[in-house]
């Protein structure tokens, strides 16, 4: 082996042995037909390696990315700091670094022709409905003939047969641009789709980022540049270091094949849709390859791959347009159980008056396909559901605080458009009213916390300023209470004692 960087640093397998180690995958050793796949996955609170998935006992594993905690461990961070540092590698992108074939994991099994066939990888049935069995899992590689940049996007494939797949490119995206001016010219498009990569290629494949060489952005995620290797019947490069690559190309008939239906991201199926047909060419991978499936649509949208990608890609995209938009956000997040781009939190710092609204607004703007936008004080935990409520609850008037708006571009995929093309937005005002921050009423109590201070006479207390209770305890030097109470009510009962508009006790000013 050549001088090159470390093929299993990056490698699906390593990664998903840390998340063995981590109690954050479970090993299935017992033979699993392939029906039985989706439901071991379904809801599932952690990863499953299936090592003897029957009849060739193949290997697969689903769930990898289905958490935020196993997405921060593959990054090396907090489930806190995940958009952070995802934000920061962004702005680092590294180059690739191509190796020779001999040299490549990825190309130690190569299948041409008629001995790639599709039928005998591990791709099971995910929903009761689907149209037949999906690669959901895979990754799509090809170059732009204006840029000559490698282009990377996360779609489906539906099997058709042993080397023919449907894949959806209904949706606006780089690749369909691409293929519909290959489709114009009249020429089929070479794509290779990869299966089985770290969780960094998988987030680069979503994110929003200028144009540049899609490779490059891998290599921003990962932090280190990838290593690849030219396709066996193409000039695509793909990762070195993945599990498996399907080659072939789209065939230039267009949108012309029923594909579908499909359990979607958003917790529904999709429609039977016109798509384009994929021919295999080659299939390469390596001798001990771990096939990936992600988990998609269902009623744990939370708990699937698809969704946590998704909420940290918008999250990443908002953070941008809030630091334009306003001072000091602090904290992003979009709940992966809306399918992770519909309901989208903020947490800021306001400095100015308006700053809320401000910040409703970019969301509006921003590419991301956001429909509600909830704004809180930075002193909410906008990754807790019951704290977001609570100010939802303690801090939000409706016909005061709720912004709406129309006519904005809509994901169709949405069921609650009925066939619109545009969409309405609502944003959410949480936060306290400008400037009553401070006020009691805003004040969240807490157990009270007593230090003890130089005992003073009652009288001379109180004559050194307003005091809280509290405070009237510690200077008596009393732990219970009930005895400041009865020389309170001596007070009280020779008119001399007043409360400050906080409740705050004082002697009456007629009377010092």
């Amino acid at each position: 082996m050549s001088s090159y960087p470390d093929f299993d640093r990056f490698r699906l397998r390593r990664l998903v042995e840390r998340l063995v180690d981590a109690g954050q995958c479970e090993v299935r050793e017992d033979p699993v037909d392939m029906i039985d796949v989706a439901g071991a996955l379904d809801g599932n609170a952690r990863a499953v390696w299936f090592r003897n998935l029957q009849p060739e006992g193949s290997e697969l594993v689903g769930n990898v990315m289905g958490s935020r905690e196993r997405i921060a461990l593959a990054l090396g961070t907090t489930p806190e700091r995940l958009t952070d540092v995802v934000r920061d590698r962004l702005g680092r992108p590294f180059a690739p670094i191509e190796v020779p074939a001999g040299d490549a994991p990825v190309q130690q099994v190569v299948e041409v022709g008629d001995e790639a066939d599709l039928t005998r990888l591990p791709i099971h049935l995910q929903h009761g409905l689907d149209g037949a069995p999906y690669i959901s899992a895979s990754l799509d590689f090809t170059v732009d003939p204006q840029t000559g940049w490698t282009n990377v996007g996360a779609r489906r494939m539906m099997l058709r047969g042993r080397r023919e797949a449907g894949v959806d490119l209904n949706a606006p995206s780089d690749l369909r641009a691409i293929y519909q001016a290959a489709v114009a010219r009249g020429e089929p498009l070479p794509v290779a789709y990869v299966v089985g990569l770290h969780t960094a290629d998988y987030l680069a494949s979503v994110a929003a980022t200028p144009a540049m060489d899609e490779l490059s952005v891998m290599g921003a995620l990962r932090g280190a540049s990838v290593p690849v290797v030219k396709c066996v019947t193409n000039d695509i490069r793909v990762p070195a270091d993945a599990e498996l690559v399907i080659e072939g190309y789209l065939d230039p008939r267009g949108l012309c094949e029923p594909e579908g239906p499909y359990g979607e991201y958003i917790g529904y199926y999709g429609v039977l849709k016109r798509n384009p047909v994929f021919h295999v060419t080659a299939i390469t991978r390596r001798h001990d390859a771990l096939f990936q499936t992600a988990t998609i649509g269902g009623r744990s949208l939370a708990r699937t791959d698809t969704a946590q990608l998704c909420a940290v890609k918008t999250e990443a995209a908002l953070w941008s347009v809030l630091q334009h938009a306003v001072r000091e956000p602090r904290q992003v997040y979009c709940t992966p159980s809306c399918g992770g781009m519909y309901n989208a939190r903020i947490a800021m710092r306001q400095r100015y008056p308006g700053e809320a609204r401000n910040a409703i607004a970019a969301v509006f703007c921003s590419t991301a396909d956001v429909k509600h936008v909830f704004v809180v004080d930075d002193d909410i935990d906008v990754f807790s559901d019951e704290q977001v409520d609570w100010a939802l609850a303690t801090r939000f008037q409706a016909d005061r605080d709720l912004v709406v708006g129309s006519g904005f571009r809509a994901v169709p995929l949405d069921p609650s458009l009925q066939g619109a093309r545009e969409g309405g937005k609502a944003g959410f005002d949480l936060t306290k009213p400008f400037g009553r921050a401070d006020g009691i009423e805003f004040v969240v109590p807490m157990p009270p916390t007593y230090t003890a201070r130089p005992v003073q006479d009652l009288r001379e207390a109180l004559e050194g300023g307003a005091r809280t209770f509290l405070e009237l305890m510690e200077l008596r030097g009393t732990r219970d209470g009930r005895d400041l109470v009865r020389e309170l009510e001596q007070l009280y009962s020779a008119g001399v004692l007043e409360r400050d508009p906080d409740g705050k006790y004082q002697i009456r000013k007629e009377t010092t």
